[in-house]
């Protein structure tokens, strides 16, 4: 069966620290935060967390956008670094094609783990 794509980000400590990321960067409607692995215990795939603001809708609205944003996430994390990221999204994002939103995650997620990079070495 293989390792998964990427992963839940399921410590309360991993969202504290994304408070303050290695790496930040945006894409469209798309913001991504990451923290480069613990070298105590790192995981060999992308772990990923989601926020979803009120401003973006109603509960089925915010729902909605998480899904695609999962799945797009599946799509993307064959070329992610290892590491924690936080998905955040607009209002907008619910009005993209979802080869759109693909390429906005896949380009922001990307950019952020390069900035995150720059600013350990």
């Amino acid at each position: 069966m293989g390792l998964p794509a990427s992963g839940r980000i399921r410590s309360q400590q991993t969202f504290q620290s994304l408070r303050r990321p290695t790496g930040r960067a945006r894409s469209g409607a798309v913001r991504a935060a990451f923290l480069a692995p613990d070298p105590v215990s790192p995981s060999p795939f992308p772990l990923v967390g989601y926020t979803i603001g009120r401003r973006c809708g109603s509960a089925v609205r915010r729902n909605r956008i998480r899904r695609r944003l999962r799945a797009a996430v599946t799509i993307a994390s064959g070329e992610l670094s290892p590491g924690s990221y936080l998905l955040g999204a607009d209002p907008e994002v619910d009005g993209l094609s979802f080869p759109q939103l693909a390429a906005a995650v896949r380009e922001a997620m990307t950019e952020a783990a390069q900035r995150g990079a720059r600013s350990r070495s």
